[in-house]
């Protein structure tokens, strides 16, 4: 029996039970926005409640003067929200995760913004990356306000890759072949069990790069999933000769799952690793070790041999029966403006004095936020490795490329998971592994939008 992420079975139920409509438009949900808004606001799950996530809050108090903000900063669970719908205690605004924006979109629970974004003077093109936008956009409607963006690139452990002889050049997606001798010169084991990678692709942890950003197709322009689209084969065929070369995949899923990935004994200082997919967050994890590592980085390069990133965020929507929703509007939008976001530096910057650590950016989803910040607040740290780490994430932020958005959203991470599972460990080749979940994907599709 196939188990359904719990997020897509609320909101089934929520569809069947509660709703009843199809949300293909979206216009009779649709509020006329008020950019001076008045009365209460509530707001749910903005649960970001470090130094950012604070600034940020505090500063769109301000911006919304004249109404009263109450807040649930608890983290944003799909089945409290559809349980809320129901019962008619609507919040006015929800953070949530951009993979669930179109789920809810599909039936009309949320509020398409375009009204929201002029009534403001707002144009998403202009405050957020076009991958960005393009997560939280269905049916060419935008539904959520996005923030964030933190893109991956491929981190080096120069102590292990110049112990090998491996040159940074080497350590290229775009080149297999390049690539798998490195991981061949760096890689080692002990009675058939790896104890360093010469390359850790984050093989799941990345799926949507290793198969967006190696040129496939995922969803298509309605929404509906493509997983097997012929082009999805190709990345994952070179995920497999990747872990094939270091043991197989059970093997290296065992041993990086033993990884001390926040502690003090992490992949990198212990030498476990040679390079690796990381996020752009991941580097400040390292930064208390700054003194004994070497790192550097290098862009991650899809097929085309041009440097790529895929990567998701999170969002807020205004639910379909808000009764604030120009409040709602009106703080998402001050959540995510210069003005919010230069708060968040300064306060960033002081959390980073006091801990004697280095400043590694802060990654908005916005590209003018993106730079302000980077020139007021990211400034040389007296570590070469760090900060050329640093500059490269700023280089390949504005190379992303937008999974897409569907209605399917989780059960179509869940399915491409369990599709790199099952090709990896060679229990199905990739174009079958692909194949059987896009079935399972379009299932859930179907039972969203009625399809």
């Amino acid at each position: 029996m196939r188990t359904w992420p719990a997020a897509f079975l609320a909101a089934t139920v929520l569809l069947t039970t509660a709703c009843g409509s199809s949300g293909d438009n979206g216009g009779s949900n649709a509020a006329n926005f008020d950019p001076n808004p008045t009365g209460t606001l509530s707001a749910w799950g903005f649960d970001n409640a470090d130094d950012v996530g604070k600034a940020r809050m505090d500063y769109a108090a301000k911006q919304l003067t004249g109404v009263k903000i109450q807040m649930d900063q608890t983290g944003f669970d799909a089945q409290k929200f559809t349980t809320r719908l129901a019962s008619g205690n609507v919040p006015d605004v929800v953070q949530m995760d951009r993979e669930y924006v179109a789920t809810y979109a599909a039936q009309g629970l949320i509020q398409p913004l375009e009204k929201c974004f002029s009534a403001n003077k707002v144009d998403p093109k202009e405050r957020w990356y076009p991958s960005v936008v393009g997560d939280v956009t269905y049916k060419n409607q935008v539904w959520a306000v996005p923030q964030f963006y933190q893109p991956p690139a491929i981190l080096l452990n120069k102590t292990v890759m110049d112990a090998a002889g491996v040159p940074a050049d080497d350590i290229d997606p775009s080149q297999p072949d390049k690539l798998l001798a490195a991981v061949a010169k760096m890689y080692k084991s002990s009675g058939g069990v790896p104890t360093t990678l010469g390359f850790n692709p984050q093989a799941t942890g990345q799926a949507y790069l290793w198969i967006v950003g190696m040129g496939g197709k995922l969803v298509g322009d309605n929404g509906a999933p493509t997983l097997d689209d012929p082009s999805n084969v190709y990345g994952l065929e070179l995920l497999k000769k990747i872990t094939d070369a270091q043991g197989g995949f059970a093997k290296y899923k065992s041993f990086t799952d033993a990884f001390d990935v926040f502690g003090d004994k992490n992949q990198f200082v212990k030498n476990q690793v040679g390079a690796e997919v990381d996020a752009q967050w991941y580097p400040n994890v390292l930064s208390p070790y700054q003194s004994t590592l070497k790192l550097a980085a290098v862009p991650f390069k899809g097929k085309d041999g041009k440097p790529v990133t895929v990567a998701t965020g999170s969002s807020f929507v205004i639910p379909a029966k808000a009764k604030n929703p120009s409040a709602g509007c009106k703080w998402a939008l001050a959540l995510t403006d210069e003005g919010s976001w230069d708060a968040a530096g300064a306060a960033r910057a002081q959390t980073v004095q006091q801990k004697h650590s280095i400043n590694t950016g802060l990654f908005t989803g916005s590209p003018a936020a993106d730079k302000s910040l980077r020139d007021k607040y990211v400034k040389p740290s007296g570590n070469p490795g760090f900060d050329q780490v640093i500059s490269t994430f700023y280089d390949v932020v504005s190379t992303g490329k937008s999974v897409g958005s569907s209605p399917a959203g989780q059960a179509l991470k869940q399915e491409l998971t369990n599709a790199i599972t099952a090709a990896l460990l060679g229990q199905k080749s990739a174009q079958q592994a692909l194949a059987d979940a896009q079935k399972a994907t379009m299932t859930a599709y179907k039972n969203v939008t009625g399809a």
